[in-house]
């Protein structure tokens, strides 16, 4: 790939500046790989580019992409991250740095307690500083798309590593385009046969669904201009392979059940207007009672907003529609990566530490991460408690309740008024008397479900949280805060 074919993959163009440091970190790279060649036969280089390129195209701005062309530099060739620091500063350097050690973290190694810490670094890495996981799943992919040079049990492996641990990494950063690809590219060396089948059934489907998702797109588009909606863009968008094959797995393999092989996607300028579109589209097509989701009220828990419905259209066929605005789609497409596409201008730390105004981004973008900071600190070296957690935390399927004034608190199905009392704040959590759920008493031990609202109930004069806490609570957030304060009273001794 050229210098240019590169600026030309970034979603926002870059200054003269940006170009700069871009095409410098571009030569200094090509030079140092020279020579070097890939199992693939390609150029060494050529990794390290599209691993640019990718990032570039999620809306990463000038100084990750340069990290992402460096990031091979000092394992792989004569220089050092030295000369990568003095050449390029503190900053480009620190990526790199961050990449060069988690290089060194296999996920693969023959012990468990050695697979567990080296995952741990994994997240440790992305608490401190987000960019340096984004550039590895850039690299993942990227090696995941030319998987097929590797010997079958490298390809085995590094499949299941990916299906595992980066796949569902992407997706708690909501970036939808990179989990979907990683899955799909997984999904075909660890399930080759199934993965033949559900693309077959796909490929038939979208055939026969494409012919009713172009008709509904034009009427659509019709029906909204007379309307006097402004539309930024409708088209249609197919089910990736992965998804697509775990749903005909729910529906016994009966693909007459999948309702979204194909949806339609309404973009709309603002919010206001994907409300009005959402009355337009019922209006035109009726909708199935019961499948209508309001993600824009209540966004899923990395982030993605949409209002998805369900409807019978042209000829009574049943098509999903996305109702969306520009930025939803980013967001949907790319996940944290696209709050640099709205906020270019602000450096990495000015988003981080929410050095902006409240309404541009939601209060909740990343306090999952800044959970998983406080989390890593409160386990120690627990490794073992850290996975078991990860996958509670972080992997498992998501829930929201509220709080009495409306407030979202995301939470992992199974979480308890515990666990709702520290999402909320630890001074709340420590003060816990008792809860209301929908208005009635519950124990503590009780198992919230999606879209209750929970009141906490609190104590002034109580200070210290009851240790039978620790069997009750969920999350790992929770449980690290109760033993803190516990040992701050002396209660606890580890």
């Amino acid at each position: 790939m050229t210098l240019d074919k590169l600026y030309s993959r970034y979603k926002n163009p870059l200054n003269a500046k940006q170009r700069a440091v871009v095409a410098e970190a571009f030569e200094f790279s090509k030079n140092a790989h020279a020579g070097q060649k890939r199992k693939t036969g390609e150029d060494y280089f050529e990794h390290s580019v599209q691993t640019a390129a990718i990032l570039a195209e999620i809306g990463m701005r000038s100084k990750t992409t340069a990290a992402a062309l460096l990031h091979d530099v000092p394992e792989d060739t004569k220089y050092t991250l030295s000369d990568i620091r003095q050449k390029f500063g503190d900053e480009i350097a620190g990526l790199v740095d961050g990449i060069t050690k988690l290089g060194k973290f296999k996920l693969r190694g023959d012990k468990k307690e050695v697979q567990l810490e080296n995952l741990r670094k994994i997240f440790l890495a992305m608490a401190e500083d987000i960019r340096v996981v984004l550039i590895k799943l850039a690299d993942r992919l990227h090696n995941m798309r030319t998987l097929g040079a590797l010997p079958p049990e490298k390809q085995q492996r590094i499949a299941k590593e990916t299906m595992e641990i980066f796949a569902p990494i992407a997706n708690r950063l909501g970036i939808g385009e990179i989990k979907g690809e990683l899955e799909d590219l997984s999904f075909k060396y660890l399930d080759p046969k199934n993965f033949a089948l559900a693309r077959e059934i796909l490929e038939k489907e979208f055939k026969e669904q494409k012919k009713y998702i172009d008709l509904a797109i034009e009427e659509l588009k019709k029906e909204l201009s007379d309307s006097k909606i402004k539309v930024i863009d409708v088209h249609g968008r197919a089910k990736h392979t992965y998804r697509f094959f775990l749903k005909l797995k729910k529906y016994d393999m009966d693909v007459s059940r999948v309702y979204d092989v194909m949806a339609v996607r309404v973009i709309v300028p603002a919010i206001p207007d994907c409300y009005e579109a959402l009355g337009i589209v019922h209006k035109k097509y009726r909708p199935l009672v019961g499948r209508i989701k309001d993600y824009i009220s209540l966004p899923k828990p990395n982030g993605y907003r949409s209002i998805h419905t369900t409807v019978f259209g042209p000829t009574g066929k049943i098509i999903e529609v996305q109702i969306r605005t520009p930025r939803m789609h980013d967001e949907a497409e790319f996940g944290i990566a696209a709050h640099w596409i709205y906020s270019s201008a602000r450096t990495w730390r000015d988003y981080f530490l929410r050095r902006y105004s409240p309404e541009e981004i939601p209060e909740e973008e990343l306090q999952w991460v800044k959970q998983l900071r406080e989390w890593q600190k409160e386990l120690g070296s627990d490794n073992i408690e850290f996975m078991q957690g990860l996958r509670i935390d972080f992997f498992q399927n998501q829930i929201f309740a509220f709080t009495p004034k409306g407030d979202i608190i995301n939470l992992p199905e199974d979480a308890t008024p515990i666990d709702f009392a520290y999402a909320v704040h630890s001074e709340i959590g420590c003060r816990t008397t008792g809860a209301k759920v929908d208005g009635k008493l519950v124990p503590l031990d009780y198992k919230i479900r999606n879209g209750q609202v929970v009141e906490i109930l609190v104590s002034k004069d109580l200070k210290m949280p009851n240790q039978d806490w620790l069997r009750i609570a969920r999350t790992s957030y929770a449980r690290g805060r109760i033993r803190s304060q516990l040992r701050k009273a002396g209660i606890m001794t580890k």
